[in-house]
């Protein structure tokens, strides 16, 4: 019988990494750049690493869409990064929605900033509205499963 395992994309050179879900608390490195595969800290996501982080990573995937413009989106993002800190299971990642409009607009988003969970690349839930950090914690751990 087969151990299970997971994927991840290294949030610093977007290699798939296949870890063994023994190993997956013990702060697991990229194979390929030897950089950590979970932060604790969001990531910045462009088109071409917000499709690849959704669909590859096997693990809780929180994507927060927000945009420069957005003040309610500038005064979450100290609270999103907060939550990321406590989570540090779950990966955490952003996507600038005024610069990346195309790469966003698959995820049908309609106020800003909206909170996109993702497992297994599929949409498992989503929350629209600025959160205190307490707020995003108790969220994402609702979804774990």
């Amino acid at each position: 019988m087969s151990e299970q395992s997971f994927h991840l994309v290294c949030p610093h050179c977007q290699a798939t990494n296949r870890v063994p879900a023994a190993k997956i608390n013990a702060a697991p490195n990229c194979g390929k750049c030897s950089q950590p595969l979970l932060t604790g800290s969001p990531h910045e996501l462009n088109a071409q690493t917000l499709n690849k982080v959704i669909q590859k990573n096997d693990v809780l995937t929180v994507v927060d869409f927000w945009a420069s413009w957005c003040q309610p989106c500038l005064m979450m993002a100290p609270q999103f990064k907060a939550a990321a800190s406590q989570l540090p299971q779950v990966v955490f990642a952003k996507i600038q929605t005024d610069k990346y409009e195309q790469a966003a607009a698959p995820y049908n988003i309609r106020s800003l900033p909206t909170m996109v969970a993702f497992r297994n690349g599929k949409e498992i839930a989503r929350q629209s509205g600025a959160l205190p950090s307490d707020q995003i914690v108790q969220w994402v751990q609702s979804l774990q499963s």
